[in-house]
């Protein structure tokens, strides 16, 4: 027999086809762009990533404008094709923009993780899991403690989340290979170099 969990993750994999998805966006696009939200929206996501149902923890839900992170291209006349190329001006992906922003209003919370709850033709909504590292129940608990030390504050804004490595090019990719960058040989001459290290 298959549990809650389940059944949320299921509904989440098409959630359009949710009843309360059109009634639910209509209501967002009218609220500020950083909202304190009661509980989850995503109850099985928030779990995964380590969301708990006990002081300390605040839900803030995140309204980001879609679009306009390119340079648009110049309509005149005077520059080299070298010139006229579109670049991108924003190299962080919209989740780990979400969080700085989230990092940013609330000064005395950390970011622990978050994940994405809902888009339309304007915005993109994300959920962001914060805790407050100074909490008697997030000292007291054995796997979150760690955030209470100092060398952990800013995780959004020195891009140590989930969502800032993804952007960053740090997971895993290909069978049994180490993180792409940095690399191992990379390292090792920076610290040859340097004299650091002698091989």
């Amino acid at each position: 027999m298959k549990g809650l969990t389940h059944y949320l993750r299921e509904a989440w994999k098409n959630p359009r086809e949710l009843e309360l998805w059109r009634a639910r966006l209509i209501e967002w696009r009218k609220t500020p762009a950083i909202v304190r939200v009661e509980s989850p929206t995503r109850l099985d996501r928030a779990h995964a990533l380590g969301y708990k149902a006990k002081q300390g923890f605040v839900i803030v839900r995140v309204k980001l404008k879609r679009g306009g992170r390119k340079r648009p291209r110049p309509t005149r006349k005077g520059r080299r094709s070298k010139r006229q190329t579109i670049r991108k001006i924003l190299r962080m992906n919209y989740q780990w923009v979400a969080e700085q922003r989230a990092a940013r209003k609330y000064k005395n919370l950390e970011v622990l993780n978050s994940y994405w709850v809902a888009k339309d033709g304007q915005h993109y909504f994300y959920e962001i899991i914060m805790v407050d590292p100074q909490h008697p129940q997030i000292k007291n608990d054995k796997k979150l403690k760690w955030l209470a030390d100092g060398k952990h504050r800013g995780r959004a804004f020195r891009g140590l989340t989930s969502a800032a490595r993804k952007s960053r090019g740090l997971r895993w990719k290909g069978k049994g290979t180490e993180k792409s960058r940095p690399s191992r040989r990379a390292a090792q001459r920076r610290l040859t170099l340097s004299g650091k290290r002698k091989f």
